[in-house]
């Protein structure tokens, strides 16, 4: 954990049907706007990168949704990583095209790992992201860690125990991870330190500390306590609770090392 590195801050913004939506504990869900224009506000607001998840698209295995991406590469300028629906290299080649900086790639490496090596070999390691649903299960035989990895947005438990499954993609060469906790998404309450700071302390790339983000203090501790190189928001600033500039002013003021306009 690099601590004169600067610890980012990145919007999520979960799409359904092309409209940004939000739920808790990944059901609920509402529609609450355009991605593409909320995109540009956290943008223009300064936020460090922007993560974009097509939440039904494995579901419903389709693919990934390229028109938006394609809108979005032409509003912000910061790098951003899109997710959902991608289950190929050709897939990856596409939403890259299409102005991504990264793919995430989530229930289609549980399926196929070797999807993970094909990305860092033809993208590179940094352009490869896997994002990890996790769910506290409590330590048992199969999931010593007491993580279970759940794909299919929270639908369908996969028996893989979340810390050995995080070294396992490392070693196959991705490049960061976004650790979302099923248990505190949408909840506000804060983020799953224990998970975030156990996956941080095994691997040698970023993690990303996502889902339970409520006050501004939760992004300190994501980034102190969890050990994560960013915290995602998404109820925070969707809601127009927080703002991204009162939010960097409140880490930097509590001695977290974050990028300012």
């Amino acid at each position: 954990m690099p601590g004169s590195l600067c610890k980012r801050l990145i919007p999520c913004l979960d799409v359904r049907n092309g409209r940004l939506t939000k739920g808790v504990k990944f059901t609920g869900n509402e529609d609450i706007g355009d991605p593409v224009a909320t995109a540009r506000r956290y943008y223009e607001e300064g936020a460090d990168e922007i993560v974009f998840y097509d939440i039904t698209a494995s579901a419903e295995g389709r693919g990934i949704f390229l028109d938006v991406v394609e809108r979005v590469a032409r509003e912000i300028f910061i790098p951003f990583s899109v997710g959902g629906g991608i289950s190929s290299v050709e897939d990856m080649r596409a939403v890259l095209l299409a102005g991504a900086e990264k793919i995430s790639l989530n229930s289609a490496a549980v399926g196929n790992p070797g999807l993970i090596s094909q990305g860092a070999l033809a993208f590179g390691s940094q352009a490869v992201v896997v994002g990890m649903d996790v769910k506290r299960v409590g330590e048992n035989p199969g999931q010593p860690s007491g993580y279970e990895i759940v794909i299919h947005g929270g639908r369908t438990p996969t028996g893989l125990d979340a810390l050995a499954w995080a070294r396992r993609c490392e070693s196959l060469g991705a490049g960061e991870f976004c650790i979302n906790s099923i248990d505190a998404d949408g909840t506000k309450a804060g983020y799953e330190l224990t998970l975030t700071r156990m996956i941080a302390d095994a691997v040698g790339v970023p993690v990303i500390a996502s889902g339970g983000a409520g006050k501004p203090e939760h992004l300190v501790e994501a980034v102190t306590e969890g050990h994560a190189s960013a915290a995602l928001i998404a109820s925070m600033v969707h809601y127009g609770e927080y703002d991204i500039p009162g939010l960097k002013r409140y880490m930097a003021g509590r001695g977290v090392t974050v990028r300012t306009a």
